[in-house]
């Protein structure tokens, strides 16, 4: 990942925070058949000072069985992100030299990819992601709920996949080329619009981070 020092994010619980609230993500793989790319919702597990990220493809999927166990993987997890317009920029009526540009945050997860076609692990993992984004439901919906056959048959149509991460890059592109009246534009542009996630983004420039 292209990344100036200046837009890089220096905080580990910055990173690991976007990873757990925005868990789906890209997961590229280079295999038998080539490059490959598949959105796999991942949970964030902490182990012995290692951080492994563990998630499931549906067996039918060839990208567990074209790609090598152990080699390597990216994963790319994706934040808030909103376009820039021009014209939010106060300094736009002084100079002009003002161009369109993307706000965003991202995380790039590089590691060792381990296939886990092992039906006690794909469960714990299924119940462990079920629980995390279950968190809050009243009442919340549990693994238990649903029939014995019919989740070991559910169970038994994916397979696991585990990356034990050796790199994390957290990207927090926030207008920081631009001076603090710019910025207070671009959030007060995002603002404007309304919509959840460009507000998002607006807090994200004023907190800098």
């Amino acid at each position: 990942m292209y990344l100036p020092r200046h837009f890089e994010q220096t905080d580990p619980a910055a990173v690991r925070t976007l990873i757990s609230s925005h868990p789906l993500a890209t997961l590229v793989t280079l295999g038998s058949e080539g490059l490959d790319a598949n959105l796999v919702p991942f949970l964030l597990v902490e182990e012995a000072s290692k951080i492994y990220l563990r998630g499931h493809v549906a067996r039918a999927n060839p990208a567990w069985r074209c790609t090598r166990d152990g080699s390597e993987a990216l994963a790319v997890f994706r934040g808030p992100d909103a376009y820039v317009s021009p014209s939010w920029y106060p300094s736009k009526t002084e100079t002009r030299k003002v161009v369109p540009t993307w706000a965003y945050v991202a995380v790039h997860a590089r590691g060792v990819l381990c296939i886990k076609d092992e039906g006690l692990w794909v469960r714990q993992l299924v119940e462990a992601l079920t629980m995390q984004h279950e968190a809050g439901r009243t009442p919340p919906w549990a693994v238990a709920d649903a029939p014995a056959d019919y989740m070991d048959a559910m169970v038994k149509a994916v397979v696991g996949i585990e990356i034990e991460v050796s790199h994390l890059q957290g990207k927090w592109k926030l207008c920081q080329d631009d001076g603090p009246r710019d910025c207070a534009g671009v959030a007060a542009g995002l603002r404007n619009g309304g919509a959840k996630i460009p507000v998002t983004m607006a807090d994200l420039i004023e907190r800098g981070t």
